[in-house]
């Protein structure tokens, strides 16, 4: 649930966040203790992880090309957790299609089961081996290698899988 406060202030599962020119401003000593992402639907158990569970798992690293057509190209190492292991672990069943990513500013996108399982795509909190910065989506952010940036959904509160 998204609930935009007064004054470009937004609340978003207790991770307070100030709007400034659209970006969220993440208050990193409130994600540091408490940041989640929560996946849960009827095609799997439900699922809560934090920050630091992210970082326990196994880790995977990529350099791919961030390609946002008409704007820009940016290549650069991202590490962090394959989106597979992290299906497998909340045991989603055969019959689901989809996964829907949203960030804290609401913003969502759906991506096919095939992509999402593929080995290649990840949730990262790294960037060039340090934590993501904030302007590229920190605490975590989706990596679809073969894919354009609409579906690279920064900061990640929720997959919901369909």
């Amino acid at each position: 649930r998204l609930d935009l406060g007064t004054r470009g202030t937004m609340r978003f599962h207790n991770c307070v966040t100030e709007m400034i020119g659209g970006t969220p401003l993440l208050k990193l000593e409130r994600l540091a203790r408490g940041h989640q992402v929560y996946a849960k639907c009827e095609f799997m158990n439900p699922l809560s992880l934090k920050y630091d569970d992210l970082r326990c798992m196994p880790k995977i690293e990529s350099r791919p090309t961030l390609v946002c057509p008409g704007f820009f190209e940016d290549t650069a190492t991202w590490s962090g957790v394959s989106l597979d292991y992290l299906l497998k672990l909340a045991d989603v069943k055969d019959s689901a299609r989809h996964i829907r990513l949203v960030s804290a500013d609401g913003y969502g996108a759906l991506v096919e089961m095939q992509e999402a399982r593929s080995g290649k795509s990840f949730l990262a909190y790294q960037w060039e081996g340090e934590p993501i910065p904030v302007l590229h989506g920190f605490p975590v952010r989706a990596v679809f290698p073969d894919s354009n940036g609409n579906k690279w959904v920064k900061w990640l509160v929720r997959i919901e899988v369909q």
